[in-house]
């Protein structure tokens, strides 16, 4: 299995329905967005003037760097088919890519808030919230998870059940008769960084002139991993003196001393 989304930009309106229903479902901070919806154009392209909607969001891709560049220790977890049933135990940094859903995932219990991930992520689809400090950093890693819980349960994803026009498609891409299969059959693609393939799972679709218009503007270059090292090189190098300050009761004051001394170095 492999959740996927579709925006259809041929539905979509821009009354950003979504990212309102992202924000109240999460109580993501204002200044920050797990999801979002860019106005386009009017703009010439190749096929001719186009205006439409960029809707982003996570793309929980195939080869997602930002599970790579997490420097939380690695522990064992064992993950559950929501489904069938079925676990499997794997080692796994702060964020992951769920074996059974393909889901990328955050664990706020063990994320160290250094935002080498966010570094990482060449759609700008991370970030580090505030609203999630706590005595071991400033803040977490954030962002869409296609709304696991609510899915898990049953139910869809906040944003594809608050979208007015019907333009965010729900489910699963390796059940060639779902409703999201059945748009990819007919032309609907994710966006590629350039100059690298991480099988971006949210995928969009619409009319030549649209499409056009959508991947000449918002197509991104791969993230200079540059800083997203250097962000998880300083927390691994600190890890040594932080759990000893959490053995003397002084963890709230290294936390704050290790992302204020990230922050300052970029």
């Amino acid at each position: 299995m492999q959740y996927g989304m579709i925006i259809d930009l041929e539905r979509c309106v821009g009354c950003h329905a979504c990212t309102i229903a992202c924000k109240a479902e999460w109580e993501v901070p204002v200044v920050n967005s797990r999801n979002w919806v860019n106005r386009l154009g009017p703009s010439m392209t190749p096929e001719g003037l186009a205006s439409t909607y960029y809707p982003g969001l996570c793309n929980h891709c195939e080869k997602p760097p930002c599970v790579d560049e997490c420097p939380a220790d690695p522990v064992d977890m064992t993950f559950t088919d929501a489904k069938s049933g079925a676990t499997k135990t794997m080692s796994v940094s702060a964020t992951w890519k769920d074996p059974f859903d393909g889901t990328v995932q955050i664990d706020k219990e063990r994320c160290l808030g250094c935002g080498a991930c966010a570094d990482a992520c060449p759609y700008g689809a991370r970030f580090v919230n505030p609203d999630l400090a706590d005595d071991n950093s400033m803040g977490k890693a954030d962002k869409c998870t296609y709304c696991k819980p609510r899915v898990d349960a049953g139910f869809e994803p906040a944003c594809v059940q608050t979208c007015i026009a019907g333009a965010r498609i729900f489910g699963d891409l390796d059940d060639p008769s779902s409703e999201v299969s059945k748009y990819v059959k007919n032309g609907a693609k994710g966006i590629e960084p350039t100059g690298g393939h991480l099988g971006p799972n949210s995928r969009y679709y619409g009319n030549k002139r649209d499409m056009s218009l959508l991947f000449s503007s918002s197509t991104p270059a791969l993230a200079d991993l540059g800083s997203a090292k250097r962000r998880a090189m300083l927390a691994t190098m600190v890890k040594p003196a932080m759990n000893k300050a959490r053995d003397i009761g002084l963890l709230g004051l290294a936390g704050t001393m290790l992302v204020k001394k990230m922050n300052e170095d970029e």
